[in-house]
């Protein structure tokens, strides 16, 4: 089983040997560079003396960790660093001369400000690929625009088309545009690596969370380039159009998704229900069939959850049910996935963390490090490139690190 060797020091993940520094503070760029770091590299976050990662001091909180920076911080080491002295700039420079990747988070004008942009870096390590990761871009009327994940998905298009038809907008339970920026930003980032081992050249990539969040619009747009219809909540076929794609309440209050867009897990799933005269109302619009909607609500709600899903136990119907956090890491097939992983820290002790959801034959990601205290490498990296233990005290007592 793949999944027992996460732990084996004898394998070598696909990244190693490649160095990141993270300059990201906030819950994309962790994203991004955590996986970077569970996939082998060697990833350094460089924090302000202003608190650092906000994550850091978010609640819930254990001893001292926050469990949102225990998520998304393992296997990095951290540094504190004033990049508005310029004594930390240049050792911030000093630090790039031997790192592959950089990845921040400012607005768009920081680093440029602070004299650590990409043309700044590429002079001193022209290989550097440089990844920038903000809410609108590096260039647009937008790009100073400040915002959140809401902010971002309402503008992309998302909360349109999602939601009940007489209703609000939806609300994502959680943060798709961040964690799709994080997504494309680790895209681009190994793109950029392929191409450096090519050609010996950096990359500058420009990550702009909306710009993601549309990328997810493909078909939609197609359709809508077609039709000229505008979708809307419950009008297309994805979104709750159809019976054959939605989510039923059952007896007990419980709900059940039914996914059954191809023909034959239609006629499954309706013969499974005692309703063959519903095959002919697969792609039936509710909005004009109401009454076909409530059929089937009803019907759903004759039985509980569990004597639904052993109803369709060993058919062929797209179905699943709507699990909670505790009921989602009780799976048996997540377990044996090994989607949830048991973490020791040693202040926080032990603590549950997700798994690594790439699982691969050779190279396996693993949990190497704990999340790092506020700047708990700061003195073990400054002594890696050359300084000494009294640069580094006068440092201290300067504000520096």
């Amino acid at each position: 089983m793949i999944s027992s060797c996460f732990n084996s020091e004898d394998m070598i993940g696909p990244l190693e040997g490649v160095k990141v520094l993270d300059l990201t503070r906030h819950p994309p760029g962790d994203f991004c560079t955590m996986m970077l770091a569970d996939y082998g590299a060697e990833v350094l976050k460089v924090e302000d003396l202003e608190g650092g990662d906000t994550t850091r001091w978010s609640l819930p909180k254990g001893k001292k960790f926050a469990a949102s920076f225990l998520a998304l911080n393992r296997n990095k080491k951290s540094m504190k660093l004033n990049l508005k002295e310029k004594e930390g700039r240049e050792i911030f420079i000093k630090l790039a001369h031997d790192y592959q990747v950089i990845v921040e988070g400012f607005r768009p004008g920081v680093t440029k400000r602070l004299g650590i942009d990409f043309e700044s870096i590429k002079e001193i390590n022209p290989s550097i690929i440089y990844c920038s990761l903000t809410g609108f871009g590096q260039e647009g009327p937008y790009k100073g625009k400040v915002g959140h994940d809401i902010n971002i998905v309402g503008m992309g298009g998302i909360l349109e088309i999602s939601g009940k038809k007489d209703g609000p907008p939806m609300i994502p339970g959680v943060q798709i545009a961040d964690l799709n920026g994080a997504l494309m930003s680790i895209i681009g980032i190994l793109m950029s690596i392929i191409n450096s081992r090519k050609t010996g050249r950096g990359q500058y990539i420009d990550i702009s969370m909306l710009d993601g969040i549309i990328f997810w619009l493909a078909m939609i747009v197609s359709k809508y380039s077609m039709d000229k219809r505008l979708p809307g909540r419950e009008t297309i076929l994805l979104n709750g159009k159809h019976l054959c794609y939605r989510v039923y309440r059952t007896m007990d209050d419980k709900y059940i998704t039914i996914g059954a867009i191809e023909k034959k897990f239609w006629v499954n799933f309706c013969k499974a229900i005692g309703r063959d005269d519903l095959i002919e109302h697969q792609f039936t619009d509710i909005n004009q069939r109401n009454d076909l909607l409530e059929d089937v609500e009803r019907i759903f709600l004759t039985k509980t959850l569990k004597e639904w899903l052993t109803c369709f136990d060993g058919l062929e119907v797209c179905h699943g049910p709507v699990n909670n956090l505790q009921e989602v890491f009780s799976d048996p097939h997540v377990l044996f996935r090994n989607m949830l992983i048991k973490a020791e820290h040693p202040i926080e002790g032990e603590y549950s963390c997700v798994g690594f959801p790439i699982k691969m034959s050779d190279g396996q990601p693993k949990f190497r490090l704990h999340a790092p205290d506020y700047g708990e490498n700061t003195e073990q990296i400054l002594k890696s490139i050359g300084y000494e233990e009294a640069q580094i005290c006068e440092f201290k007592s300067r504000g520096i690190i």
